[in-house]
């Protein structure tokens, strides 16, 4: 099989059919206004396709599961719009991700021989992985959606019209990242970023907690509890501070009232956690007081620093924390 042919192969793989309808057809067979349509495709997250065929008969189907929302009415077009972006822009860092770990397989295919191309190995991946891979998305999907959905019943319903609550806010970020990255080669420097946000969502998810963002050098997550945010932040410093293959890790923790909002969340403890972080030394934890509020002092001992400008909070006495002796943070063992 040719390349070509390959590569026709491995999209009629993963798309199950060809594209060769355009935007306009897509929606006129849909009983969508050309107007809704592209709306719909650009916060999906794809770009306008003017004249040229570049859509398909799932496009069709999709856009109809659109039209058919609009006209019953029961979800705004604000709303609908609103979760297909989320969508979108989900699946969109969920495919590059899955395509570069994809990558790596594939060139172990290559070089031990179990393929004679990397498009034969993409290819064969694609016919054998993707339709298991299918099914987990969506059993995955609805196991975080029922979750989600826990959450914000426990919100309250006034809260809940706001997405707003309170809970703890921890910033993970790595000690002389910038350096190191002048130092290690590109390969290197990923595998580096994958360990440590791999190491991190174990830790977090492993106390109930949420990582909702990772950002290289730094990794940003959520509990509702101050304790267990606090136990996050210690066993972080024992699972990756400790380890001669991770640079050394600080921690900053805040609680109080923060905002939901497209997967992320926005509010004076974020930054306050974030800012904490960065005037933390090495393998340490700081914390704000109402984080400390909730610690008692037979489980953590606490010590409160001099004050220090913080940019955006003025001088702040943040307090050191660590665990008694008697309660030593517990090792998480999962990799």
């Amino acid at each position: 099989m040719s390349r070509s042919d390959l590569r026709d192969e491995l999209a009629r793989l993963i798309l199950h059919e060809g594209m060769d309808l355009t935007g306009e057809q897509v929606a006129q067979q849909a009983g969508l206004d050309l107007d809704r349509a592209e709306r719909l495709w650009r916060s999906l997250g794809f770009a306008d396709s003017g004249d040229v065929p570049a859509y398909g008969e799932h496009d069709v189907a999709a856009a109809r599961l659109a039209a058919a929302a609009f006209d019953e009415g029961l979800l705004e077009e604000r709303t609908i719009f609103r979760m297909t972006r989320a969508l979108g822009q989900t699946l969109a860092r969920l495919a590059d991700w899955e395509v570069q770990t994809i990558v790596d397989q594939v060139e172990a295919d290559v070089d031990a021989g179990r393929a004679s191309s990397r498009l034969e190995s993409a290819v064969a991946i694609a016919e054998h992985v993707a339709p298991g891979f299918d099914r987990l998305l969506l059993y995955a999907w609805r196991r975080h959606l029922a979750a989600a959905a826990g959450r914000l019943e426990a919100l309250g319903a006034v809260d809940a019209e706001l997405l707003s609550t309170t809970m703890s806010i921890g910033f993970a970020d790595l000690s002389r990242f910038t350096a190191m990255t002048n130092t290690l080669s590109d390969v290197r420097l990923g595998e580096l970023v994958e360990n440590f946000e791999t190491r991190c969502t174990d830790v977090v998810t492993s106390r109930d907690g949420r990582v909702i963002k990772a950002l290289g050098d730094a990794v940003l997550f959520v509990n509702p509890d101050p304790r267990e945010a606090t136990l996050t932040a210690l066993e972080l410093v024992a699972n990756i501070g400790s380890r001669d293959d991770l640079p050394d890790v600080r921690v900053g923790l805040a609680t109080g009232s923060v905002i939901s909002r497209l997967g992320d969340v926005f509010g004076p403890p974020v930054n306050l956690a974030a800012r904490l972080s960065h005037v933390a030394r090495s393998n340490r934890v700081l914390v704000d007081d109402a984080t400390a509020a909730d610690l008692t002092d037979e489980e953590f001992e606490m010590r409160t620093l001099p004050p220090r400008p913080l940019r955006g909070f003025g001088n702040v006495s943040p307090i050191t924390v660590s665990r008694r002796r008697a309660f030593r943070p517990r090792t998480v063992r999962r990799w």
